[in-house]
């Protein structure tokens, strides 16, 4: 018996082996899109694949997913920390129908994701469009640069996490959308800086800091523009930090119910047609 079974002991050594070493070699820290690809592919830079969602199961935790020309590269659950970069100068944009999020960010409590030169369509219009352009629901961190979300039902951004969590959003456009960026944090403190961010002809709020019952946070706005939109900046909850801004023209400028704003004398809160709103008291630069 002993002299059958050592034999088979040993093949099957080899297959445990081989399907690990398959599995190592499947995960990538750079691949690449393309929308000549193919999901089949292993997203190297000769042999794309053709989606996000196709390329975030071939690449490592901390990875980086490019993408190569422009074409339309999907809705993508991201589950771990990871950059996504559409690519300088070119069209790499997520199309979402259906009633979906484009990008549903439910990432680890230590992962930072990171989403870079992005076009996020909700097809406005359609009767089918999309909910929400980045849903934020947990990571330690979310890094958005050089991004356009628009035409989305419900938020361009929304930040809906239950613990500890940090949204920096830098050169981000937020238009037509029921919100341009909400930060509801249910649980924990949820943590915001955004710099240059415009929130245009959104049909509810430019901005909007609404803190659940157990939930807490705090907001940078800077360098930013809120035009167009019903409400220009709404806060029911948390601390909110304006400075170099310019709310104008909307229905209503400044919106508070609870929490604080602090304004600096460098803010613009001008013609919004139903009034500018809760005065704000300015506050000296240091």
């Amino acid at each position: 018996m002993r002299k059958v079974m050592l034999p088979l002991s040993i093949p099957l050594t080899l297959l445990v082996f081989c399907l690990l070493s398959s599995t190592a070699q499947a995960q990538a820290t750079r691949t690449w899109v393309s929308g000549v690809g193919s999901d089949a592919n292993p997203c190297s830079r000769t042999n794309p694949c053709q989606t996000f969602a196709g390329a975030i199961s071939k690449t490592a935790a901390g990875g980086e997913i490019d993408a190569l020309d422009p074409a339309d590269y999907g809705v993508v659950t991201i589950t771990k920390a990871i950059t996504i970069d559409g690519g300088g100068g070119q069209v790499a944009s997520v199309l979402v129908s259906g009633g979906g999020n484009g990008i549903l960010v439910q990432a680890g409590a230590n992962d930072v994701v990171t989403l870079r030169n992005l076009r996020i369509n909700g097809v406005e219009g359609t009767g089918a469009g999309g909910l929400n352009g980045i849903r934020y629901l947990s990571g330690a961190a979310l890094h958005i640069q050089d991004c356009n979300i628009f035409g989305f039902t419900q938020d361009g951004i929304n930040v809906a996490t239950s613990a500890n969590s940090a949204l920096y959003a830098t050169n981000i456009f937020v238009t037509n959308n029921g919100n341009g960026i909400q930060i509801t944090p249910s649980a924990g403190f949820a943590r915001a800086m955004l710099v240059q961010v415009r929130a245009q002809d959104n049909s509810g709020s430019g901005f909007l800091l609404y803190p659940g019952a157990g939930g807490g946070g705090t907001a940078l706005i800077a360098d930013s523009t809120s035009l167009g939109n019903a409400t220009g900046i709404s806060v029911n909850g948390g601390q909110l930090y304006l400075g170099n801004s310019s709310i104008v023209r909307n229905n209503v400028g400044v919106s508070i119910t609870a929490g604080t704003v602090r304004s600096y004398k460098t803010n613009m809160i001008d013609a919004n047609a139903a009034g500018d709103g809760t005065p704000l008291t300015g506050i000296p630069l240091n």
